[in-house]
């Protein structure tokens, strides 16, 4: 096919999904000439799985891209139909928003906000194959044969790469919801000498919201207090839509269990691998037999559509089995399907074939990111996309690349265990996987991150001024606290009664008075009047810093100590195999990982204490000796 030239550009993104959108503005936003390729142009932002962002862990990703300056806490904060802060009855480590998303809006207006972007071109076509010259990544190849030249590219293509979708013993070539699917780039990339790897996620059915008995459900309603995922959001949705909770039945398990046969995970016609943290309905009923029933929220995807997603049905069970399956759950017994739940397959490479950057060790100047990368979740992509055009620009601009570290944000944590640890299914982020998750919270993500996204450009002045103000008020307030002393009172024991707090017998500091559990600042606030009104978030802060004090000082003594340990950096082309008394395994991965620091090493799978202590030693050896030599 004859090839046309279409343009040159600084960053050429492909794919304009939660990763891609993201990638596409923060390059656009730092000054670079952006393209961004859309196999379908009314398909940008979509939502292939569940209409909602955040949860546990997700939500506070969603704030950390908000705090380095990206664009999806602004989106879901314009086009959500229901808001929840979860777990507000436990500690503010495990807070964390959650928001239903009016899923055809965010795609409208996430598209609006890319076409209206200064810098950045949004355009229709699929990506063939790459252009690499001796190592470098010089573009791509449409399917037309045109040619876009770009001095990076990122390849954010979700779940389109030889996407299958399955359901029962039905399986054809397709991406999410009966879109293209993206075929000859995963070829191209197995080509370039990429390892690949082939994953498994799936969606439930949807069924019409206008024939679902609601009076055998439990209603789930958004908060009442007004919330934004967004530190920019000033205009508050109240105008909520209820989500529904009912279960599984015992005759919804009999159908599964009687039909396990044709399903296509346990025939072995799906070869993936599915995420274990997300799993179909009929392998939670398989794993969790002993269990009677199973949580189904009912999720309306949006104010100008009836269609409901049946969360926690997910399955790839054939049709007829989907038709029984449904009307065997309460509210559901005479509910219209109108999407079959299904599951898709696709191709990702081996994410520990990239830097922490996120650039390609194979080629330069190639970057990936998102569900390519071996993850699950659009808050995961999202994370990727803003970090892969923050490194892609700069390495434009000739500047160094911007890593977050494990104690800077869920979001280090996402990338070092992709990058330092692979996967062997879709990584989901839970709490769990971050040592320092009492640091990472979602009401702090902007204290964590806006000053790195000033930096880079992607902060606005006024913003960042508004920023600066809020953290010398919280600095203030804490030492205002600590140094006004209150004297026992009639209503202070009697507030202290009220809160069934053990009353004081001396005089204390405000803030010694804050440290305990059953009070909160509002509480000991009246007894200590401050000159100007202390903002809400202000407040929260004050609180949180007083209270967990000793707690977080500890944490912050093991990132110091981690950080030595980060700082002993390790040359890049170091020859493991070289190193006497480092076991056969940690050579391997070591030299598959290539490691940055000591620190990173430290986490590479299959390397232990031992050799990390072998690693320290050879290193020092080389220091001395280069000491030496000069």
């Amino acid at each position: 096919m004859e090839q046309y030239q279409g343009g040159e550009f600084d960053v050429i993104v492909v794919g304009a999904g939660h990763s891609g959108t993201e990638a596409a503005l923060a390059a656009a936003r730092m000054g670079a000439k952006t393209l961004i390729l859309t196999l379908n142009m009314d398909a940008v932002a979509f939502m292939p799985c569940n209409p909602s962002l955040g949860g546990p862990a997700k939500g506070v990703v969603v704030r950390e891209i908000d705090a380095l300056g990206g664009e999806m806490a602004k989106n879901i904060d314009k086009t959500h139909i229901q808001m929840r802060l979860l777990n507000t009855g436990k500690g503010p480590a495990v807070r964390a928003l959650r928001a239903q998303a009016d899923k055809a809006l965010y795609q409208v207006e996430m598209k609006k906000t890319l076409e209206e972007e200064e810098n950045l071109m949004l355009r229709q076509g699929m990506v063939e194959k790459l252009v690499v010259e001796d190592g470098v990544c010089k573009g791509v190849v449409m399917n037309t044969g045109t040619v876009y030249t770009g001095k990076t590219v990122i390849i954010t293509t979700g779940t389109f790469l030889r996407g299958q979708i399955i359901i029962g013993d039905l399986s054809y070539e397709s991406g999410p919801n009966n879109m293209q699917a993206s075929v000859n780039l995963s070829y191209d990339l197995q080509e370039l000498g990429f390892e690949m790897v082939r994953f498994k996620t799936g969606t439930p059915p949807r069924v019409n919201g206008n024939s679902i008995d609601y009076d055998k459900t439990e209603i789930q309603p958004g908060d009442e207090e007004p919330r934004a995922f967004s530190y920019e959001t000033t205009k508050y949705i109240t105008d909520q839509l209820p989500c529904w909770l009912t279960y599984t039945s015992p005759e919804t398990h009999q159908i599964i269990n009687d039909n396990l046969s044709r399903s296509p995970m346990y025939s072995g016609m799906i070869e993936g691998t599915g995420p274990r943290y997300c799993p179909s309905v009929e392998d939670k009923i398989v794993r969790f037999h002993d269990k009677p029933k199973h949580q189904i929220f009912l999720e309306p995807e949006g104010r100008n559509t009836s269609e409901v997603y049946v969360q926690g049905l997910s399955t790839s069970l054939p049709e007829d089995v989907q038709f029984k399956m449904i009307k065997s759950v309460p509210g559901l017994e005479n509910a219209r399907m109108m999407r079959p739940g299904h599951a898709i397959e696709y191709d990702a490479i081996v994410p520990t074939q990239l830097w922490p950057t996120l650039e390609t060790k194979l080629i330069e100047n190639l970057f990936t990111a998102g569900q390519i990368n071996g993850t699950s979740g659009y808050e995961e992509a999202g994370a990727q996309g803003i970090m892969a055009g923050i490194n892609a620009a700069r390495k434009v601009q000739g500047k160094e690349g911007v890593v977050l570290k494990r104690s800077d944000g869920y979001i280090g944590v996402l990338i070092d265990d992709l990058v330092t640890k692979g996967v062997d299914e879709p990584y989901r982020l839970l709490t769990s996987r971050a040592e320092y998750r009492l640091l990472l919270r979602h009401d702090n993500a902007d204290l964590r991150l806006t000053d790195i996204g000033y930096d880079i450009g992607l902060i606005s002045e006024e913003r960042y001024e508004r920023f600066t103000k809020k953290k010398e008020a919280i600095a203030r307030e804490k030492e205002r606290l600590a140094n006004i002393i209150i004297k026992p009172n009639e209503d202070l024991q009697n507030m202290l009664k009220e809160k069934q707090s053990s009353p004081m017998k001396e005089a204390v500091s405000a803030a010694h008075l804050l440290k305990r559990p059953e009070l909160g600042y509002h509480d000991v606030a009246p007894f200590v009047p401050a000159d100007e009104a202390i903002m809400p978030d202000v407040a929260e802060q004050v609180e949180i810093q007083v209270k967990y004090e000793g707690y977080i000082s500890k944490q912050l003594e093991q990132v110091e100590k981690m950080q030595k340990m980060e700082k002993k950096r390790i040359p890049e082309d170091l020859d493991y195999h070289q190193i006497t008394g480092l076991a056969t395994e940690a050579k391997h991965q070591l030299s598959q990982v290539r490691p940055l620091s000591v620190g990173q090493a430290s986490r590479v799978s299959g390397v232990n204490p031992s050799d990390i202590s072998i690693l320290l030693v050879y290193l020092e050896q080389g220091r001395l000796a280069k000491t030496a030599d000069a």
